[in-house]
């Protein structure tokens, strides 16, 4: 007898639950569940949104559409108050050390500075100064876009002659990382370090530190610089600055007191063979200034050490900055390589395959939909991802752009920009292969090792004029003048 009312309904339940379990071969696949997670963010994506930048959060604005758009990086300079690199900045500086520009400043990847004259100032005269870069190891592998600034650090370091301080802010990503623990980070510090020893750098002017390992053993006058400087610092300060509010942990809102202190050449007393032991940083050390190539996300921690430099007791110059543009993604304007999202970066880890096969899939084109409109249309190498990553790694100028004129003019199809493209990036990921395999924990331990560094810096300093030459010379002009009226 056929059941109706609600035992019925009953049944049909069990009948659609048992049917759904059987049918199990028509459950989505894993590439239909992330379109369809993807169409859901879609619909959540905020419409005419400001871009948003800061070391923690780097995202593009949005237009009317929820479309992301590209950085607006005069926008940043303006807003930060930083000056951008201009020719006759270039010009100054391949004047002073001999050097042309990298083509990395030629092309403004590294698009602004702060006070990179006062240090080109600083070479001219024969002063002392040093660089500092670092990294902040989230896993144990860098993507590309992690080795620009590296690659340019060693280029500077080449050209100016001076010593290197790279910091691995593993304490950093234990903090802001809910899921990594700091054991975690440690190792991966370590694998990090190998990473940048494989780019050249000079063992004798460069020491490298993992800020768990260095400041709780070696690190006394690191301490006490961090320590005085979160006294010139209040909440309100680092607020501003990074966005903390009251949840915020307390280790969150010291760990910008280390990062800016790193700044201050008396963090590393061992290098200028000051006494680490000491009670007392010397105020000679202290006033030796630093250059310190990022990308731009970084600019707020140093905003805040230029901002308070001058109040330490030994007081510091504000440390300079050169300013690098966001590496990429793969996907596009508006993107960043991130080593969470996989297929929005080439890894140092890649195989030549997956290079070839990640630019083949994923590589923003500017070009047109079809051959024939290609060769009628021509594309656009400006949001071409494989034209931008060109750019890197072809030092070329008048190849660069001969291949950007015949893009444009339909002459060169997206298929051979992209093969231009894996071929260049294959040779520079085998090339960082190659090194990486040769460094071994020895050689890794002689990097991170305190210890006193050893650079020349200009080999032909103009030393300035003393201020009695000044007076002496001034008043003989003046004699002279006097004796022909």
């Amino acid at each position: 007898m056929a059941k109706d009312g609600p035992a019925a309904g009953k049944d049909q339940k069990k009948t659609a639950a048992s049917n759904q379990t059987v049918q199990w071969w028509k459950l989505p696949t894993l590439e239909e569940l992330g379109q369809e997670y993807q169409e859901e963010q879609k619909g959540k994506v905020k419409k005419n949104k400001a871009q948003e930048i800061d070391p923690w959060t780097v995202e593009a604005a949005t237009d009317e559409h929820g479309q992301s758009l590209a950085f607006d990086y005069e926008a940043i300079s303006r807003e930060w108050a930083t000056k951008l690199i201009d020719q006759p900045l270039l010009d100054r500086f391949e004047a002073l050390t001999g050097k042309r520009p990298h083509m990395w400043l030629r092309r403004g990847l590294f698009f602004s500075h702060r006070d990179l004259d006062r240090i080109l100032d600083c070479y001219e005269r024969g002063d002392d100064f040093f660089l500092y870069t670092g990294r902040g190891p989230s896993s144990d592998s860098m993507h590309i876009g992690h080795t620009i600034s590296f690659e340019f650090t060693k280029w500077l370091q080449d050209v100016f002659d001076v010593p290197l301080v790279v910091m691995l802010t593993d304490d950093e990503k234990a903090l802001f990382k809910e899921k990594l623990t700091f054991e975690e980070v440690m190792e991966f510090a370590r694998q990090n370090a190998k990473d940048i020893i494989s780019f050249g750098f000079d063992v004798k002017k460069t020491f490298i530190y993992s800020d768990l390992k260095y400041i709780p053993y070696n690190g006394g006058h690191m301490m006490l610089n961090a320590w005085e400087f979160s006294k010139l610092v209040n909440f309100n300060q680092v607020r501003g600055a990074f966005g903390f509010n009251g949840s915020t942990s307390t280790g969150r809102i010291f760990f910008p007191s280390l990062q800016c202190v790193a700044a201050f050449a008396t963090s590393y007393p061992h290098i200028w063979g000051d006494d680490p032991d000491s009670d007392f940083r010397s105020k000679k050390t202290a006033a030796i200034p630093c250059l310190i190539p990022c990308g731009v996300d970084q600019d707020p921690y140093f905003r805040l050490v230029r901002e308070n430099a001058g109040r330490m007791k030994n007081k510091s110059p504000k440390p300079a900055l050169l300013h690098a543009k966001f590496f990429s993604a793969l996907q596009g304007p508006g993107g960043k390589m991130s080593a969470s999202i996989p297929n929005s970066a080439i890894f140092m880890s890649d195989t030549m395959n997956q290079i070839k096969k990640k630019i083949n899939s994923y590589a923003f084109s500017g070009g047109q939909e079809t051959k024939e409109l290609q060769q009628e249309l021509g594309g656009n190498p400006d949001v071409d991802v494989s034209y931008q990553y060109i750019t890197y790694f072809d030092d070329d100028d008048e190849k660069i752009a001969k291949i950007a004129d015949d893009y444009r003019k339909g002459k060169l199809l997206t298929g051979e920009l992209k093969a231009i493209c894996i071929k260049l990036l294959q040779e520079y990921v085998k090339r960082f292969q190659d090194n990486r395999a040769k460094v071994t924990d020895d050689v890794m331990k002689s990097f991170m090792t305190p210890r006193k560094l050893e650079w020349k810096g200009n080999p032909n300093p103009k030393k300035p004029e003393s201020k009695q030459k000044v007076a002496d010379r001034t008043k003989q002009a003046g004699s002279a003048g006097a004796e022909k009226s």
